[in-house]
């Protein structure tokens, strides 16, 4: 990875804001978007082979079945397993649930370490590693009835990033608009104090402590040796506690020109972004040298824009851009003969998502 440059401010002032307070401007632009290119639902055809575009309430394993089946060589195995009632009259138990997984996970040539992410879910929701079969059958036994999951193969490297991807549907080739750099928050031991204090001593994690300390409740009164790195966050999410930089100035042509072969090897597939894992980023400014992990639609967002560096003023208009991109595509897709969800449709997955996502087991 990029060197992480940790001077000036620790948090942007907005960086944490609730979405009411952040959203507003862009919300209201959203709607002049509406307006102006003549449709509510345009977001759900700007990616016409994922399912509603993948604006909301999609699932993960379809997308990433559609990148399997088109560029498998770029993407990271797994398998989808349904999570059903257990020890009701007439469902399995729990160890039978885990033998059958254990069973598919062999059949498709996966091993343990897994990581666990439920199908439906966004910022990190329910995402944990999986390092034992235990791990496993306390993960399937705290997981929603009824709902479905994915274990995935661990892409064993520090290095990820969210690469946004977009292609107007009469242009030859597409361009990389956002680039974000993911680092997952460390603190180190000294010897003396414990996890708690070093995580509250921390100029960052001490002020995001409500995200870590419940997290690492059952460690954080043991005392990390001196010189011994502790990582606070798994999850390369910014809600969840990891650190986003602008990494967008940063794009090669070798880079830009590998995303486009793949997206494009998608059918219909205009604007979403990439989260990739890597060993070394100069590799994947090559254009290889890396694995994705999850591909998401319409509803994906530029995240570079939570680099503590970046203005409010800079947010707003980077996610403005973003959209009226998202807006045009989806326009143009409509005019081809693509039918967006109905807003019935709409809420119908919108509800199954919000209903499901607090029902997760916790993020690590």
């Amino acid at each position: 990875m990029p060197p992480l440059d940790e001077s000036g401010p620790p948090l942007s002032f907005f960086e944490f804001w609730p979405m009411w307070a952040f959203y507003p401007p862009v919300f209201l632009y959203v709607l002049w978007l509406m307006v102006r290119y003549r449709g509510v639902m345009l977001p759900t055809v700007a990616n016409p082979s994922f399912p509603g575009g993948g604006f909301f309430g999609e699932s993960k394993a379809e997308i990433l079945s559609l990148a399997v089946r088109h560029a498998s060589q770029w993407v990271a195995p797994f398998v989808l397993v349904e999570r059903p009632a257990l020890d009701a009259p007439g469902s399995v138990s729990l160890e039978a649930l885990s033998a059958s997984v254990m069973a598919q996970l062999q059949g498709a040539g996966l091993a343990l370490p897994l990581v666990a992410k439920p199908d439906l879910g966004c910022r990190g929701a329910g995402v944990k590693l999986m390092r034992s079969e235990a791990d496993i059958k306390a993960y399937l036994q705290a997981f929603p009835a009824g709902a479905r999951l994915l274990l995935q193969q661990l892409v064993d490297f520090e290095g990820e990033a969210g690469i946004f991807y977009c292609r107007h549907p009469d242009e030859a080739k597409g361009r990389i608009i956002s680039i974000t750099l993911k680092y997952f928050p460390h603190v180190t031991g000294d010897g003396q104090r414990n996890l708690r204090e070093l995580i509250l001593a921390n100029p960052r994690a001490g002020r995001l402590s409500h995200l870590y300390l419940k997290r690492h409740a059952n460690r954080l009164d043991t005392v990390p040796a001196a010189g011994e790195p502790v990582r606070l966050a798994f999850a390369g999410s910014h809600s969840r506690g990891a650190i986003f930089r602008n990494g967008t100035d940063l794009v090669t042509p070798e880079m830009e020109a590998s995303f486009d072969a793949i997206s494009q090897s998608l059918p219909e597939f205009y604007f979403g972004r990439y989260d990739i894992r890597f060993a070394r980023f100069s590799d994947v400014q090559a254009g290889t040298g890396f694995t994705i992990v999850e591909a998401n639609g319409a509803g994906a967002e530029s995240t570079h824009i939570w680099d503590r560096s970046t203005g409010l003023f800079k947010a707003w208009r980077d996610l403005m851009k973003q959209y009226r991109l998202l807006f045009q595509i989806g326009r143009a897709n409509a005019d081809r003969g693509f039918k967006p969800l109905s807003l019935a449709e709409f809420r119908q997955w919108h509800r199954r998502e919000k209903t499901l996502t607090p029902l997760y087991p916790a993020t690590d």
